[in-house]
């Protein structure tokens, strides 16, 4: 820009301020961006009084102003740029004018950062280990309580907030790296700044996009604390929600657009009817039901068909890849928004970032239901292509929930495992499958599975052995129990010892019960055994209709081959060598994963009661 520009313009700005002429105040998103991203697009949106009476220009080589777009609220102005590939890291200004009025708005292009341990997706080869910030660990107790935020720290309420926060999750990294996990999924962390009525310390009512609740960290503090865990070999998997927002959500107080959230007042709540998104027979009652109803009164419901909404929430989703680093995003609620947006959000995200991986939450009831929200499926009559690579297995819970809880017959026990996967011929590909046995939205396992740590022994052992991306609750590894909380309480339940004062940490082995440290250990020797199993990583699966009480599989490749035998018996079994001799031929020991021991499987072999035996096979 010119000098005599330059001077005009301060002395433009200097004469409003004598004459008492205040220039609105801006609120710029992104609060910056990147040279040479994967996308040309960039959407800067600007908030400040009257600011849609103003246009922009912008004379930087490279940089191109296609349109300007106000809304219904004349405080709002989006402008969508295009970036040529010749633009370069540094500042440059967007100029307002209104009338004889000219501002500059300054604006950062930073350089990207290098993609080495970046983005680096999730796997077959993966086990993600599941936790809640705010329960896990308290490693700053002076962001507890933020002045100015809505909502306190209340420890004693089981449903407040108790204070978890990034360093303190940061700070038992090499807890979890012990267990064996490979990756770290934490719920979401955005500023959620609610009343304390409604107690948003889970992270799903967000009311910044583009901030980290101040009572987690700072955006910062994030990006050190994804750093931290790529140097210890842990990937990181973000939690986002494209549904809803915080009823406190700074949008709220003044909508750019009428139709930028559903009415809640035509629509009501969401009937939380899920398989009615691809129900082919759905009536648009029941589709407005699920797609436009609120989900709960303090989350209004968006409605991604306005476009400047849906250009806002994927430009907001490539950002925080590019500025955090992230490996792989959750998408909360994924069935609930409408499918064309969700489609076109994992599609432009995965062509951004190829290595990079996504798994919609579909909380669903069957098989079918699962297998149409993943991305590829042959066969659908109504040519829907989610672009979605992974979806969140709920009929494998499912299975290990009912089947663990019901006596073997045709079509209980064991036999719900079996009918569960013998359907993966409906997935497009059921090995990106995440699969899991509880979350933070489902009673803790251990407690369903009857409080009995051979059970959560078996059923753990089956989620790190069959097809998919294991994904492991928090506690699950000390055989955490419901508790006597009702509702959301006893299932999120503060790790011991992530706080000054407690009385004993669990991240300790002296700090552990003995019945803890049995399942810590339990879980500790599987979950490392598997990073080194091709046949579990990449493996066929091949397996056998239960018999007895009983349920025999095997995962192999070319190179190695894995028999998995689950007895649910109270006593030991003997397993026949020529039922199995298709996959046991030329293969006459076994190698206990467990136990370490050498079994003989030349021949008719025992395996205990109540147990779920691997043998790598010799």
């Amino acid at each position: 820009m010119k000098n005599s520009s330059k001077i005009l313009i301060i002395l433009m700005l200097l004469s409003q301020v004598a004459f008492g002429q205040k220039l609105p105040e801006l609120k710029v998103e992104p609060p910056f961006w990147y040279a040479n991203m994967p996308t040309e697009k960039l959407q800067i949106s600007l908030y400040g009084e009257d600011i849609s009476s103003w246009r922009a220009s912008v004379d930087v080589p490279g940089i191109t102003l296609v349109n300007q777009v106000t809304g219904d609220s004349p405080n709002y102005l989006f402008l969508n740029l295009e970036l040529g590939p010749d633009v370069t890291a540094g500042k440059f200004d967007l100029t307002l004018k209104k009338k004889k009025k000219e501002r500059p708005v300054q604006f950062e292009l930073k350089e990207r950062p290098s993609p080495d341990g970046r983005n680096q997706g999730f796997t077959s080869e993966d086990v993600i280990y599941l936790l809640m910030p705010d329960r896990f660990a308290n490693g700053n107790p002076d962001n507890d309580t933020i002045e100015g935020m809505l909502e306190p720290a209340r420890r004693d309420d089981p449903s407040g907030r108790h204070g978890g926060d990034i360093q303190g999750v940061l700070e038992q990294l090499d807890y979890i790296k012990e267990l064996g996990m490979t990756a770290v999924w934490l719920t979401p962390v955005f500023e959620n700044d609610q009343t304390p009525e409604y107690k948003a310390y889970h992270g799903y009512a967000a009311t910044d996009m583009y901030k980290i609740d101040r009572r987690f960290g700072s955006n910062e503090e994030f990006v050190a604390f994804v750093d931290a865990c790529h140097a210890k070999g842990l990937k990181v998997i973000m939690d986002m929600i494209h549904n809803h927002i915080g009823d406190q959500h700074w949008w709220m107080k003044d909508l750019p657009f009428k139709n930028w959230v559903h009415d809640q007042s035509v629509y009501g709540n969401t009937s939380y009817r899920s398989p009615v998104a691809s129900d082919p027979y759905a009536s648009k009652h029941d589709k407005d039901r699920l797609i436009k109803g609120w989900f709960v009164d303090e989350m209004p419901d968006l409605d991604q068909r306005n476009e400047t909404l849906a250009d806002y929430m994927i430009q907001n989703t490539l950002w925080w890849i590019e500025y955090s680093g992230i490996d792989g995003i959750r998408m909360d609620t994924y069935v609930y928004p409408y499918k064309e947006y969700m489609a076109r959000w994992a599609k432009e995200v995965i062509e951004a970032y190829p290595d990079f991986n996504i798994v919609g939450e579909s909380w669903v009831e069957t098989v079918a239901h699962e297998s149409y929200w993943q991305e590829d499926r042959e066969g659908e009559n109504d040519g829907y292509n989610s672009f979605l690579p992974s979806v969140t297995d709920f009929q494998i819970h499912f299975a290990v929930r009912d089947g663990f809880n019901s006596n073997f017959g045709w079509e209980s026990g064991l036999m719900k495992l079996y009918y569960a996967l013998s359907q993966d011929r409906l997935y497009s590909d059921p090995m990106k499958n995440v699969i899991f046995l509880d979350n933070h939205d489902i009673g803790r396992i251990y407690s369903t599975l009857g409080e009995k740590p051979e059970h959560l022994k078996m059923a753990y052992t089956f989620l790190l052995t069959t097809r998919g991306i294991p994904q492991v609750y928090y506690g699950t590894e000390l055989a955490f129990k419901q508790g006597n909380q009702g509702g959301d309480a006893g299932k999120r339940a503060e790790m011991p010892g992530g706080w000054e004062g407690d009385e004993r940490s669990v991240f300790t082995a002296s700090g552990r019960t003995s019945e803890e440290n049995d399942m810590f250990n339990y879980v500790k020797k599987i979950t490392n055994w598997r990073k080194n199993s091709e046949a579990i990583h990449h493996g066929k699966l091949l397996h056998f209709v239960p018999e007895n009480n009983s349920y025999v599989f095997f995962r192999y490749t070319d190179n190695e081959r894995v028999m998995v035998i689950m007895n649910m018996n109270d006593t030991p079994i003997t397993i026949s060598r020529q039922k199995h001799i298709e996959m046991l031929r030329g293969y006459s020991e076994g190698h206990n994963a467990i136990t370490d021991e050498k079994v003989d499987i030349s021949k008719d072999f025992t395996v205990a009661g109540k147990t779920t035996t691997v043998l790598t096979l010799k």
